[in-house]
């Protein structure tokens, strides 16, 4: 499997990201001639090699002539609808500005469609995240992880005054995601930064067992002695032995024999907010032969007190039970099938090297049956077959 991961010791911002990838290996004419596609004028790339605290690596500035140009989500979705790119570019790139839309949206309390972008809706905004969906399908990784996030410290100017680090949209965008913070006293991740990774990782590791195979540091503009102002990205591939080991989880669980089953999903709701990564209940039988199921919760360690406070205060338990668990993964890698109705997103499993299992991405399924009409097993069945195809 190619790995790509992000080791984001001192956070990512747009920039940072398209020097990391340069630095990394995507060709400047390339990255360059893709943007172009977006047909939109008034802005170029200056790219220059730079060091922070005698880390070399690559710089880059989107220079633009547009000054304070506000667009809504659709404004943005038609700009890149109606560009060359290629529809797997076109697909990430409006994944990342629906999720900033989410973000903004949550944070002010209105309509998605309502939201108008203000410092991401610039070009030079447009510029960082259309390359940083140009710059990932270049190496068409099999999977992303990325370590922690170092968020940063003190206070940021904003469109809307100065506001503690990190910015709103930026914890909104990182809900569930490990991170760190006040290693230095400026804003180390941008919301642009978070949104990036919010979209594309597939997994967020302290740890992980890879051969490193190349990398590449993202010069960022601040020139602070505490900490390097870099991105680090690397590419790597994890050995075909069929599993990756990971230590760092927790069991979180309870029984319950006393709540309205009307609950549940609010509960399921709130935990997968807060981290979790599984969640999933258990028939049994309690003392005095009482029905009843127990809540489990599977999450990183680091959200382990986020899970605790959400199952006392949202459930009737009065206590839990927790503990560490070690999970083996196989190898997988998520590919696109194209369909007559629509591109439908088939995730495949691999053990000691071979293929032995393909799945279609549900969701994709799902909006092709109901777009078109049709039977959702009979989207099933299409997609199988294309697969054994």
């Amino acid at each position: 499997m190619k790995i790509l991961y992000y080791n984001c010791f001192a956070g990512i911002s747009g920039d940072m990201h398209l020097g990391a990838m340069i630095d990394l290996g995507v060709p400047e004419n390339y990255l360059t001639t893709e943007l172009f596609k977006l047909n939109l004028d008034g802005w170029k790339l200056k790219i220059s090699g730079d060091k922070r605290q005698d880390i070399a690596g690559t710089r880059v500035e989107v220079q633009t002539e547009e000054h304070h140009h506000h667009r809504g989500l659709s404004d943005i979705e038609l700009i890149i609808d109606k560009s060359g790119l290629s529809a797997t570019v076109k697909d990430c790139a409006v994944k990342i500005f629906q999720k900033l839309a989410e973000a903004e949206a949550g944070v002010h309390g209105v309509d998605i469609e309502k939201i108008h972008f203000h410092e991401v809706g610039a070009i030079d905004a447009i510029v960082d995240i259309v390359g940083a969906a140009i710059c990932i399908d270049y190496f068409k990784p099999d999977a992303v992880y990325s370590s922690p996030i170092e968020l940063g410290g003190g206070f940021a100017e904003c469109a809307h005054g100065k506001f503690p680090v990190p910015a709103p949209a930026t914890v909104e965008l990182l809900k569930g995601v490990p991170v760190t913070s006040g290693r230095v006293q400026y804003e180390a991740t941008t919301p642009t930064g978070a949104a990036i990774l919010a979209t594309v990782v597939d997994e967020f590791v302290k740890t992980s067992e890879f051969t490193i195979t190349g990398i590449g540091y993202g010069i960022g503009h601040k020139d602070e002695k505490d900490l390097p102002n870099v991105l680090r990205v690397c590419l790597a591939k994890i050995s075909e032995g069929g599993l990756q080991e990971d230590t760092g989880q927790m069991i979180v669980e309870c029984n319950i024999d006393d709540m309205s089953p009307e609950y549940y999903d609010h509960v399921f709701d709130r935990l997968f907010e807060a981290g979790a990564k599984d969640v999933f209940m258990t028939p049994i039988i309690m003392k005095k032969s009482r029905p009843a199921i127990t809540l489990s919760v599977l999450c990183h360690s680091e959200d382990e007190q986020n899970i605790e406070d959400i199952i006392l205060t949202e459930t009737s338990t009065i206590g839990l039970r927790k503990y560490p668990v070690r999970k083996s993964v196989l190898d997988r890698k998520t590919e696109t099938v194209t369909t007559e109705y629509g591109d439908v997103r088939v995730k495949t499993a691999f053990y000691k090297g071979k293929k032995i299992k393909s799945k279609p991405e549900h969701d994709d399924c799902k909006k092709i049956a109901q777009e078109n009409n049709i039977a959702l097993s009979d989207v099933y069945a299409l997609v199988e077959n294309l697969i054994r195809e």
